[in-house]
């Protein structure tokens, strides 16, 4: 497998445990949106990844990772969020950026880099957004928090996890004061659905329900 095919096998299987992550299964047209290509190309990798045994595919379910392919993924998962760290702990590029970048780091770093680079990092239990940095062996130690959309009104938290990483979205939040750490109180949760309003500091804000669910919270009252 040249190094090229391993960089595009890389990229899907993360994407894929990506998307497993937040709905349980990948569908092929979020496959198509997350990774910006064509349906075709989607549809041919997906079918070479299921004969390699990386995934399996259900027409019309969507696609998940077999053991194997969830190893992988995790490793570059790994890779990916230490390369954030990297790049915001070290280089100090601000937070809605480094996603990108890390996209482009993840395939280059070798296992033999990654143990000097834990270390200068003093070994990150999460990357610069909240999300867990999978441990050696492919374990996950996540800190116990809910989506921000399960606060009731007049509920409190403290934001821990950031799960959506686009960069115009994180840099929203930033300028409004959603970053990790930052203590909200729901205000008001309009039915169906419709926007939750928050108070974040001394100001109001609303959000989607749908953007409020990429926030996870740790209740702290």
């Amino acid at each position: 497998m040249s190094e090229e095919t391993t960089a595009v096998v890389e990229e899907y299987l993360e994407a894929i445990y990506r998307l497993q992550e937040k709905s349980g299964v990948a569908r092929t047209s979020e496959l198509v949106n997350l990774l910006k290509v064509v349906p075709g190309t989607v549809t041919n990798t997906v079918e070479r990844l299921e004969k390699e045994g990386y995934v399996t595919h259900e027409p019309y379910k969507g696609v998940k990772l077999t053991e194997k392919g969830r190893k992988i993924a995790l490793q570059v998962v790994r890779r990916h969020r230490l390369s954030e760290r990297l790049l915001t702990d070290i280089l100090h590029i601000k937070w809605d950026r480094v996603h990108e970048f890390a996209c482009k780091l993840e395939h280059g770093i070798t296992d033999e880099i990654i143990k000097p680079l834990e270390k200068t990092l003093r070994h990150p239990k999460t990357c610069p957004h909240g999300n867990p940095i999978p441990t050696k062996c492919g374990g996950i130690i996540e800190e116990k928090s809910q989506p921000l959309t399960e606060l009731n009104e007049r509920e409190q938290g403290t934001i821990v996890k950031i799960t959506e990483e686009k960069s115009d979205l994180l840099h929203y939040f930033d300028t409004i004061g959603l970053v990790l750490g930052a203590s909200i109180e729901v205000a008001e949760k309009a039915p169906f659905n419709g926007p939750i309003t928050m108070k974040v500091g001394a100001k109001s804000r609303a959000l989607s329900y749908a953007i409020a669910s990429t926030i996870q919270v740790k209740q702290t009252k």
